[in-house]
């Protein structure tokens, strides 16, 4: 497991936060409470071969 910090942006409260990430893992899909206003945000994370990391964050009803 290789952790990496990413910042991204909550899809409700629009506040920056930190996550980790795992990018041994090609593409995951998970649900994480906001740091600030703790609703569930939905990640979509890819990991390309060279470990280059996409993440897509969404609410989790959408």
């Amino acid at each position: 497991m290789n952790l990496i910090e990413h910042k991204v942006h909550c899809p409700y409260c629009a506040e920056s936060i930190v996550v980790l990430i795992d990018n041994t893992i090609e593409s995951q899909q998970y649900i994480e409470d906001c740091q600030v206003c703790c609703r569930p945000i939905l990640f979509d994370v890819s990991t390309s071969f060279d470990g280059e990391i996409d993440v897509t964050v969404r609410h989790e009803n959408e």
